[in-house]
């Protein structure tokens, strides 16, 4: 079965917790970045600063696939939060590898007024402060 330890660290921003139960080369897939993010600590470092950005996060829904014996199982979760003023929808979609850590996490979020409020919310933040490579990544150019 997938773990609830992912989803009780987002629910409690704890994002210390988070970062124990990601794989060390994880795979984030960001709804606002072109390119993503990739290991332990900077995985939880950009979701650290996605949960600044959504207000009245909550997850709402959940499905699991749990593959019978060891190896790979994924989870949904399914959240609603604010931007803004903009209600916003979307899930998680983690992937576990054998030892039970998500190996791979991609967002999805709608609708589209929302999402690009996202970006541009994000994308101010990783100018204002971001490494230089999180700005190639929202801008599409970094590999």
């Amino acid at each position: 079965m997938a773990s609830n330890a992912f989803r009780t660290a987002i629910e409690s921003l704890d994002i210390k917790a988070l970062e124990r139960l990601l794989a060390p080369d994880v795979r984030f897939h960001s709804p606002v970045m072109v390119h993503p993010y990739q290991g332990r600590h900077e995985v939880a470092s950009f979701i650290g600063n996605l949960s600044e950005v959504f207000q009245d996060f909550r997850y709402t829904h959940e499905l699991s696939d749990d593959a019978p014996g060891p190896g790979e199982c994924t989870q949904a979760l399914f959240f609603a939060a604010r931007i803004g003023r903009k209600p916003l929808q979307g899930v998680d979609l983690l992937t576990y590898d054998a030892s039970g850590l998500v190996a791979d996490l991609t967002v999805m979020v709608r609708p589209l007024p929302a999402a690009m409020t996202l970006a541009r919310t994000v994308g101010a933040r990783v100018e204002a402060g971001g490494e230089a490579g999180d700005a190639e990544r929202l801008a599409g150019d970094g590999r």
